[in-house]
C-alpha cells in the first residue's frame, strides 16, 4: 500500500487553482466583450439619436412650407409644397373615423406604451409564414416618430431608435394627445397632410362629415400613400378600403351590415385641382416666392401673382392646338409663349407644350438663336449713330472676313432704305450696318436693353447668331413698347404669410430711360412697317367688328415687331408689341433639328396674333407712338425713293469732296 503524498495533493490543488483563474479570466473577457459589443451596439444604434422636442415644437418640426399662390383678385390659382389643413382633435370626430385607423394602424394603441411585442410576433410569424412581409409590427407612436423625426430607411438602427423615441413620446404625452398630434401631422397621399387637408383634398368636405368609407379609404393611406391613392389607382384604393372596413368588424366598431353597406359604397372624389397649364409659371414663382424670408413657427406663404389666369390657360390651350395640328408635318415639336404688359407685369408663360411630359422652361431657360429678331438692335444703334429710316443702303453681294450673308430666298434689291430693309429683313444691309455703326455698339445696345447671355462680337451676331433667351429677348422689346424706358419682367405682386403679416410688397420702380424718344418711334416705326407689310403681316391685329361693317372698314390696332428665323430654320420667332402688351413667341425643336421652313412670319406669328386678341378684349384701340409714320407705299414707289434718295445722297458726297 502506497503511502500518503503530499507533493501530489499540492500540485492538484495548484492545477484546481489555475483552471480556476483560467475559467474567471475567460468569463472576464467575456463579460468585457460582451459590455464592449453592447457599448458599441448602443453607440452605433443611440449615437446622434434626435431627443425629444418641447410639446410646442412637436406641431412645427420638420413641416415644410406651402405656397398658395393668388390671382390679383384674390382667387386661388393653386397651392405648392404640402397641405396643411386645420388642427382638429379626435373627440370632435365621428367614432367611427378614429376607429379606423385603430384598426388597420394599430388595434392595441391603447394597450402598449409604444413599442407593441406581441404584434412585433405576430407579424414575424405571419411574414415567416408567408416568405415575404406582409405585416408590420410598429406602432401607431412609432409611425408618428418616424414621420417627425427620423427618414424611412430601413436598417436596425432606424427601427431601433424608432423603438425608442416612441417609448420615451408615450411617457410625456398622453394617448389622446399622441392620436391627436397623429391624425393632424401623418402624410395621406396627394400633397395633404393631416385628416382634414385629406378629407377636403379627396371628399371636398370636413373630417367631421366623413362617412365610414371615406373614411376607412383615407385611414388606408399612410401604408402607402402613393400606391393606395384613389387618384392614381382607384381598383386598388377601395381593396384597401374594404380591408380596412373588414378589420372594423372584427374589432367590433360596426356592425357586419354596417360594413358590407360601407363596402359597397361607391367613391366619389372631387376633382384635382392641378392644372398643367400653370405649371410653369408657378415653377417661376416658386423660384422667386423662397427668396423671401419665411417665418420659422409659420412658414407657409400666400403670394399674389400678376399672371391672368384666362390668358394663361388660353396661351397654353393655343400652342397645344397649333402645334397638334401642323407639328408632324412642319417638324415643329415644342414651342414657348410670354406675355407682359407695359411696366414689365408677366400675364402669361408658356415654357412648352406639355408641362406633365417636360418641365424645362423654353421661355426662360431654352438658349436659342433669336435670327433677324435680332436686327431691331442692330437698327436700333444705327439710329443711336445719327441714321434714319429714310438713308439709303444697298441690298447687294458683300464678303466680310470670308463670310458672305445672303437674304432669304435669294435675290438683292439694290439701294434701299434703311425702313424697307428692316420689313424685308434683309441679311446684307443688316450685316452691313452692323460693321457700319461697329458691333461693339450693337452688343451694349442689346445689352442695356436687358440681353443679359453673353453676346459675341462676330459679324454673323447682327443676324442673330448668339444664343439668347426669349426672355431676354422679349424683355428688351419692352424697351421700344415703352418709349425708350426699361421695366424688367416682374411676376410676385405681393408675398403674405398665412397670418397674413405681409413680408414683401413690390413697389413701382422708377424705369430707367434708356433711349430716346425720337430714334424710339423712328423704330416704331419701321417696326410697324414690319407687320404692315413687311415679314410680320399675320401678326397684324383687327379690331372687333360689327356684323354691319364691310371687308373694306376692318380697322386694326397699331402693332410693332419682328420676325426671327435662324439657320436651316431651327428657330422661329415673332416678338412684338402693341401700347398695351409686349409678347415673343418662338417654335422650333429641343434637340435643335430643322423644321420644314418654318419662318417667324408664319407659325409664331400666327399664335402671337390669336394670343393677343385675346388678352386685348375689350380694349381700346391705344395709339403706338411713331407707328403712324409706317411706310405704307408701294413696292414701286419705294423702289422710286431709294433710287432718288441714293442720287441724292451721291451728290451730296460729290459737293464734300
Amino acid at each position: 500500500m502506497a503511502g500518503f503524498r503530499a507533493d501530489k495533493l499540492a500540485a492538484s490543488d495548484k492545477s484546481r487553482s489555475n483552471l480556476l483563474k483560467g475559467l474567471a479570466i475567460a468569463a472576464m473577457a467575456v463579460i468585457v466583450t460582451i459590455a464592449l459589443t453592447g457599448a458599441l451596439l448602443w453607440n452605433t444604434l443611440f449615437a446622434q439619436m434626435p431627443t425629444l422636442p418641447s410639446k410646442a415644437e412637436l406641431w412645427s418640426m420638420n413641416r415644410e412650407p406651402a405656397i398658395e399662390f393668388l390671382d390679383e383678385e384674390g382667387n386661388t390659382l393653386a397651392v405648392r409644397g404640402p397641405r396643411y389643413g386645420n388642427i382638429i382633435a379626435p373627440s370632435d370626430l365621428p367614432p367611427h373615423v378614429i376607429q379606423a385607423f385603430l384598426s388597420v394602424e394599430d388595434q392595441r394603441f391603447y394597450k402598449h406604451t409604444g413599442v407593441d411585442r406581441w404584434a412585433i410576433l405576430r407579424a414575424a410569424l405571419a411574414n415567416w409564414r408567408a416568405g415575404e412581409t406582409v405585416q408590420g409590427g410598429s406602432t401607431l407612436t412609432q409611425q408618428l416618430v418616424k414621420n417627425l423625426f427620423l427618414t424611412s430607411e430601413r436598417t436596425l438602427r432606424r427601427k431601433a431608435q424608432e423603438a425608442r423615441l416612441a417609448s420615451e413620446l408615450e411617457q410625456v404625452l398622453s394617448k389622446e394627445e399622441i392620436l391627436e398630434l397623429y391624425i393632424n401631422r401623418i402624410f395621406l397621399g396627394s400633397r395633404s397632410y393631416g385628416l382634414d387637408a385629406a378629407s377636403e383634398t379627396y371628399f371636398g368636405k370636413s373630417p367631421k362629415e366623413l362617412t365610414v368609407a371615406e373614411a376607412a379609404l383615407i385611414a388606408g393611406l399612410p401604408q402607402a400613400p402613393s400606391r393606395y391613392s384613389p387618384y392614381s389607382n382607384m381598383d386598388l384604393a377601395i381593396e384597401r378600403r374594404n380591408l380596412v372596413i373588414s378589420r372594423m368588424v372584427d374589432n367590433n366598431y360596426i356592425t357586419p351590415s354596417t360594413g358590407e353597406r360601407a363596402q359597397a359604397e361607391p367613391i366619389t372624389l372631387v376633382e384635382e385641382d392641378y392644372d398643367p397649364r400653370m405649371g410653369y409659371i408657378l415653377d417661376e414663382a416658386t423660384a422667386q416666392a423662397h427668396t423671401f424670408s419665411v417665418s420659422k413657427d409659420v412658414p407657409d406663404l400666400v403670394v399674389t401673382l400678376t399672371v391672368n389666369p384666362k390668358l394663361q390657360a388660353k396661351a397654353s390651350d393655343l400652342l397645344v392646338a397649333k402645334l397638334d395640328e401642323i407639328g408632324e408635318s412642319k417638324k415643329i415639336d415644342q414651342g414657348a409663349i410670354l406675355i407682359m404688359d407695359k411696366q414689365g407685369a408677366i400675364r402669361a408663360m408658356v415654357g412648352g407644350r406639355d408641362y406633365a411630359q417636360s418641365q424645362f422652361n423654353r421661355a426662360t431657360q431654352a438658349m436659342r438663336q433669336p435670327g433677324s429678331a435680332f436686327k431691331a438692335f442692330v437698327f436700333a444703334a444705327a439710329l443711336e449713330d445719327d441714321l434714319h429710316p429714310q438713308d439709303v443702303r444697298r441690298d447687294d453681294p458683300i464678303s466680310i472676313d470670308g463670310w458672305k450673308p445672303k437674304n432669304y430666298g435669294g435675290g438683292y434689291r439694290g439701294p434701299v432704305t434703311l425702313s424697307e430693309a428692316f420689313a424685308k429683313s434683309l441679311n446684307t444691309v443688316a450685316a452691313s450696318l452692323g460693321q457700319e455703326v461697329g458691333m461693339e455698339k450693337v452688343v451694349s445696345l442689346a445689352s442695356r436693353f436687358g440681353v443679359s447671355a453673353p453676346l459675341t462680337t462676330f459679324p454673323s451676331v447682327a443676324l442673330g447668331s448668339d444664343e439668347i433667351p426669349l426672355y431676354d429677348m422679349t424683355r428688351a422689346y419692352g424697351v421700344f413698347a415703352t418709349g425708350g424706358k426699361r421695366f424688367d419682367p416682374w411676376l410676385i405682386k405681393e408675398v403674405r404669410n398665412s397670418r397674413g403679416d405681409l413680408l414683401f410688397e413690390r413697389q413701382t420702380p422708377k424705369p430707367l430711360s434708356l433711349y430716346s424718344d425720337a430714334r424710339n418711334r423712328e423704330m416704331i416705326s419701321m417696326m410697324s412697317r414690319v407687320v404692315i407689310a413687311g415679314t410680320g403681316k399675320a401678326a397684324r391685329l383687327e379690331m372687333p367688328t360689327s356684323e354691319t361693317s364691310s371687308p373694306q372698314s376692318v380697322q386694326y390696332r397699331d402693332v410693332a415687331g419682328k420676325t426671327g428665323t435662324s439657320q436651316d430654320w431651327r428657330d422661329a420667332l415673332f416678338i412684338g408689341f402693341t401700347a398695351d402688351y409686349v409678347g415673343g413667341v418662338w417654335v422650333g425643336n429641343d434637340d435643335d433639328t430643322p423644321m420644314k421652313n418654318v419662318t417667324g412670319g408664319e407659325t409664331p406669328a400666327q399664335l402671337w396674333h390669336d394670343i393677343m386678341l385675346i388678352a386685348h378684349e375689350n380694349l381700346p384701340a391705344t395709339p403706338l407712338p411713331g407707328a403712324e409714320k409706317a411706310i405704307t407705299i408701294s413696292a414701286a414707289e419705294e423702289e422710286k425713293l431709294a433710287y432718288y434718295r441714293s442720287l441724292s445722297q451721291a451728290f451730296a458726297s460729290i459737293e464734300k469732296q
